[in-house]
């Protein structure tokens, strides 16, 4: 194991109040990189959209889940296993697999599509009105 790649985050617990989420996801992301790289992946972003391809060739439409919970974005794949297949050479992998993303605070899934072998999840950043900048206005007043 790289030793770069793994962090010790438990002197940060001790002088911080209210930050577990950002040491949770720290550290779930340090340890997926560390040995997680199936299915590969693309980040794609434009503006305040985003777009996650993830390589899903030979997983039909019911052996991939999406799912987002408490901003962790988590894609599923598992494969049926058919016992009568005899594979000369298997070189397409299809191995189950678990790939989670850290979701920024209001960033919303908007669809989830496959086309030609890879899976394209469209996320948005929006706002609410009480997050966005407001223009104060100042007033000025006579002595």
């Amino acid at each position: 194991m790289n030793t770069l790649t793994k962090f010790d985050l438990t002197p940060f617990h001790r002088g911080t109040v209210g930050f577990d989420r950002i040491f949770d996801t720290l550290d779930r992301q340090f340890s997926n990189s560390v040995s997680n790289t199936y299915p590969p992946y693309n980040i794609k972003q434009s503006g305040d959209t985003f777009q996650i391809e993830i390589a899903v060739a030979g997983f039909r439409e019911d052996e991939i889940e999406c799912q987002v919970k408490d901003n962790i974005l988590s894609v599923t794949g598992e494969q049926r296993r058919e016992e009568e297949t005899i594979y000369l050479h298997k070189g397409i992998s299809g191995r189950d697999f678990i790939r989670t993303f850290g979701l920024g605070d209001h960033v919303e899934v908007k669809s989830a599509t496959v086309v030609n072998g890879l899976l394209s999840i469209n996320l948005e950043r929006e706002l609410p009105e009480e997050a966005k900048p407001k223009k104060i206005a100042i007033m000025f007043q006579k002595q």
